[in-house]
Formats: structure tokens, C-alpha cells, sequence
């Protein structure tokens, strides 16, 4: 009998001794069937572990007792068919929500995301790409950057599962210590790389970051065939579904290779991206049929994620990517995410791919947190940072160089990427949102005076919040020499207001609000030429 906590990996495996198979991975097919406590039934997927060893990870928020029994696709196998045990899941006893919580899902009301035992989930991701190869070295490296990332506040990892962007197969950047996700020509997996990718996976769930693991790039459905795809997404569902994880389909999922024609062709770009929404639309309706454990299924998209497929329901969170263009790209990233937080059916959504800090030469702190004040208070569940420089891991001697379209995007090393000042600062903006329940906001244009389409994007403020309990308007620095009025303040609501800081996390007290006879309030000039973020905080204990 083996014992675990709740939520945690439990592992075993066995070897193939008496039948010697002479491609394993493909003739040979494993599963437990895992009966929980309260005679629920699973089944659970084994992985080949190179040689004629297949392994078995498991787990569960249920305490007590749960059997299983071998089922293998050769039953004439003793060593592999029909074995038997029992384990033991006691309670969680520590600190990490990712397991006293469980994994994050859509709430109910398909608004935000939460743990599966109900506790609201704010997603603050980072962009790792490439984080399994071994340009970002186990131990010391990956240890380092996810500290930092708790430290300041991030909860999710967005990370590549082996078949990489920005190169074509088997280029050696796309390799780890173990080698290549596949071996050549897609023959078949190679354990050795995600025995290597392992250890960095387990140290992101042991830090409390929750990894979103993409599969591949959208480009290999073509280079590697639909099979290897399906065969590469039963392989990670084995491997890894018993941990806290999402799942991302693809990433850019229906952009062809740089250097096919249908990149450059319309028309076969046209015929190519639908022939992708079909594909990826089965391939999402696979890995939930798949997958034991029902974790959150989303897709990285080229813009729209519920466009990637046919039919959006299938996801579990809309990804956005809204553009590195710096302020180009801000007054677009506004209206994508309001245009998907309004969408019916509605379904959490996030701007998975924003402008990387540092991109270009631009799109530094400032950029950082304009993109995520206008994304949460817009309706998003929460945020994905990224830099450039971490999400190809360039290192300080090797930098990432050219993309397959002949063009770096940039040569800062990782670690100083890592300390760019943006990531501190949308952590701290996640810091003052949870000092509320979040989760319950509602953007509310009412509550300003309306705004001038043609108006810069720099000059528009954005409120969100709870009526009668707590309003957020972030302040665009243009606003800094007007301030802004507050408009439709509840009368019989006494408010205090105050000045956040989003590049310090530091507060300027403006004590209460007094409301003119239609509900008007306005702030005034905010004395520092600089975006700011305006709170109203109903005053507990004290009556109208």
C-alpha cells in the first residue's frame, strides 16, 4: 500500500519481463482501473518509460482507500495484466493551494476560475516556453525564477510540453539533457526528455505555480502528422495529468510554418486555418475524453482563442494574444478582451500573449501595467505576463538568435529579463485586488462620464467593482493632470478613496467621499505625472 496527500503524485511502475516487446511504445497499451473510496470509478492512464517499463501516476482530493487493477493490451502479460494494490490518501496537511485546493477549473458562472473545492483562482501567468529544454538549467535556474515568480505573486506557468515555436523540428535549441522530445522522424517518444522536463514540472507545483502545459506548436499537426499528435497528447495526459496542470491544445494554433506557402497565400492560408479549427476541435474533444482527471482544457491562439475552434463550448478558458506592439498594441488588447468577456455562452478569459517586457526595445513597465489594469477591470480572469528574453530562455553566453523567419527577437539574458520591473508590478496589482473579492467585479462604464471614441486609448479610464462595496478605476497617465469624476455613487453608501501607486504599491489617502446631489465625485489632479489606479472603499461600521 502506497500513502499520499490529497492532490499529491503518487508513482509505480512495472517491467515487462517475460514478454519483450520490440517497440513498446507503440504495440503495448496500459491503463489502471483506480476505484475511489466511495466506488467511483477511473480510469487512468500508464506511460512508457523507456525499455519495458510503463509507470503510473495518481491522485485524488478523496481520503481513504483506492484499489486498482492492471489492464494491459496484451493479457497473456502477468507482469503488466491484471496486477493489483491499494492506496492510501491521507489529508493534505500543508500550504500549497495547489494541492489543499485542488486543480483551478471554470466557476460556474463561467466568469473566473477556481480550485475544485470552490476557492477563487487568480490567474497570474509566466510566459516559460521553453523552460523544458535545457537552456534553462535544473537545478539552480529553475529554482531561482520560480521563487521569484512566487515572491511576486505569479500562480500559473505557461510552458511548452516539447515541440517547440520559433524553430523547426528537431533543431538542437529544442533539446534537453535527455535529448529530443521524439526521436527522429516522429518515430516515437523519447522518455528521456520528459525525465528531464520532470523535475521542473514537480518543482513548479511544489512552488505553487500552476503549469499550463501546451503541447506543441500548432505547425507540427502538419510536420508530425495527427497521429503523433494524438500520441503525443495521450503521453502528457499519462505523465502528467495527476498533477495540477491545464492543458493548452496548441499554441499559435492555426498559424502554418514561416516558410510554408500557406503563410505567405491567403487563399491557402484561408483553407489551411479552417482545416485547423476543425482539427483542433477534435483533438480538444480527445484529450477530454482522455483525460481521468478532467483538468481545465484552453487553447494559445493567434488572436482569439475561441476561434481557433469550431466550437468554443469545448474550451474552458478563452485565451487572448492582442500584440507586441507596445502602445500600438493597447487600444486593440482593450477591445479584445472586452469583445470576449462579452460573448455568449460566456467563458473565463485571459490574454494569454501579451507584450513581452522588453520586446522591441519597447513596451517596458509602463506598458505592463496598462495592459494588466485594462485586462482585469475589463472582465478577465485574471493575467499573462511575459519577457522577452525568459520565454526562450536566452542565456547570458548563448542567446536564442534567429527565428525561422531570419529575425532575432532579442538577446537579454533570462535572468535579467527576470528582474525587468514589470513583473513586480503586476504582481502587485493582483496584491491590492485581493484585498477584495475579486472575483465578483463587474466592469461598470456607468460609473464614469462617457469617453470620446476617437479619444486616445491613454486618456480612457476603466472601472470595475462591487456596488456598494468597493469600485477600481485605473488611471491612464494622460488623466493625471485632470483626475477623473466618479459618477452614480450610491447615496446611502459612505466611501473613503485613496490613490494606489501601481509602480510601488505605495497609497494616497484622499479620506472620504462627498458626493455632489447627482452622485458626482471628482479627484482632482493626482500631484505626480503618472498612471494610477483610484480605489473607493466602502467605510465599514458606519451608517449612512
Amino acid at each position: 500500500m502506497a500513502n499520499v496527500g490529497q492532490n499529491q503524485v503518487v508513482e509505480w511502475q512495472y517491467q515487462s519481463g517475460k514478454a519483450v516487446y520490440a517497440d513498446p511504445f507503440h504495440e503495448i497499451s496500459l491503463s489502471a482501473i483506480v476505484t475511489a473510496p466511495d466506488g467511483r470509478e477511473r480510469i487512468v492512464p500508464a506511460f512508457w518509460g523507456g525499455g519495458q517499463t510503463w509507470r503510473f501516476r495518481y491522485s485524488s482530493a478523496q481520503v481513504g482507500t483506492h484499489r486498482y487493477r492492471t489492464v494491459c493490451s496484451d493479457p497473456g502479460n502477468p507482469d503488466l495484466h491484471g496486477q493489483e494494490g491499494t492506496i492510501e490518501v491521507v489529508p493534505y496537511e500543508g500550504n500549497n493551494p495547489l494541492y489543499r485546493h485542488g486543480s483551478p477549473r471554470a466557476a460556474a458562472n463561467r466568469k473566473h476560475l477556481v480550485h475544485e473545492d470552490g476557492k477563487p483562482f487568480f490567474w497570474l501567468g509566466d510566459t516559460w516556453w521553453m523552460a523544458f529544454t535545457g537552456r534553462l538549467k535544473w537545478p539552480d535556474d529553475v529554482k531561482w525564477l520560480a521563487q521569484d515568480r512566487v515572491d511576486k505573486g505569479f500562480t500559473v506557468v505557461q510552458v511548452i510540453g516539447g515541440l517547440y515555436p520559433d524553430m523547426g523540428p528537431f533543431d538542437p535549441r529544442g533539446a534537453n539533457e535527455g535529448g529530443q522530445a521524439w526521436e527522429a522522424d516522429f518515430a516515437r517518444i523519447n522518455p528521456a526528455f520528459f525525465d528531464s522536463a520532470d523535475r521542473k514540472l514537480e518543482w513548479m507545483v511544489e512552488s505553487g505555480l500552476l503549469p499550463c502545459i501546451v503541447a506543441c506548436w500548432g505547425y507540427y499537426f502538419d510536420f508530425a502528422g495527427k497521429d503523433v499528435i494524438r500520441k503525443q497528447w495521450e503521453y502528457l495526459i499519462a505523465r502528467y495529468g495527476a498533477y495540477p496542470v491545464a492543458w493548452c491544445l496548441a499554441g499559435e494554433a492555426d498559424m502554418p510554418y514561416y516558410q510554408w506557402d500557406a503563410f505567405k497565400d491567403p487563399e491557402l492560408k484561408k483553407a489551411y486555418t479552417e482545416r485547423m479549427h476543425r482539427e483542433w476541435t477534435e483533438m480538444a474533444a480527445y484529450v477530454k475524453e482522455t483525460d481521468p482527471y478532467g483538468r481545465m482544457i484552453t487553447i494559445h491562439p493567434t488572436e482569439y482563442g475561441h476561434n481557433m475552434v469550431e466550437d468554443a463550448s469545448i474550451l474552458d478558458l478563452d485565451m487572448l494574444q492582442t500584440g507586441h506592439g507596445g502602445y500600438l498594441s493597447l487600444e486593440p488588447t482593450v477591445r479584445m478582451v472586452q469583445s470576449s468577456v462579452a460573448r455568449e455562452p460566456r467563458t473565463p478569459v485571459i490574454n494569454s500573449e501579451v507584450c513581452y517586457e522588453g520586446i522591441g526595445g519597447t513596451s517596458f513597465q509602463e506598458i505592463q501595467r496598462f495592459l494588466f489594469w485594462s485586462c482585469v477591470l475589463s472582465g478577465a480572469c485574471g493575467h499573462t505576463y511575459g519577457a522577452n528574453g525568459i520565454w526562450q530562455v536566452n542565456s547570458e553566453d548563448l542567446p536564442y538568435g534567429e527565428s525561422p523567419h531570419g529575425l532575432a527577437w532579442g538577446h537579454t539574458f533570462w535572468r535579467e529579463a527576470a528582474e525587468l520591473p514589470g513583473s513586480k508590478q503586476v504582481g502587485l496589482g493582483k496584491k491590492l485586488l485581493e484585498r477584495y473579492d475579486w472575483w465578483t467585479f463587474e466592469p461598470h462604464p456607468e460609473w464614469l462620464p462617457p469617453v470620446q471614441d476617437d479619444a486616445a486609448i491613454v486618456a480612457k479610464p476603466l472601472a470595475a467593482g462591487i456596488p456598494g462595496k468597493v469600485r477600481l478605476i485605473y488611471m491612464p497617465f494622460l488623466l493625471a493632470f485632470s483626475g477623473v469624476e466618479i459618477r452614480e455613487i450610491e447615496p446611502d453608501v459612505p466611501y473613503r478613496a485613496f490613490f494606489y501607486d501601481p509602480s510601488k504599491g505605495t497609497e494616497l489617502d484622499l479620506g472620504r467621499v462627498a458626493p455632489d446631489a447627482d452622485g458626482k465625485w471628482a479627484t482632482g489632479i493626482t500631484k505626480v505625472f503618472q498612471d494610477w489606479v483610484l480605489v473607493l472603499e466602502r467605510i465599514d461600521n458606519e451608517p449612512a
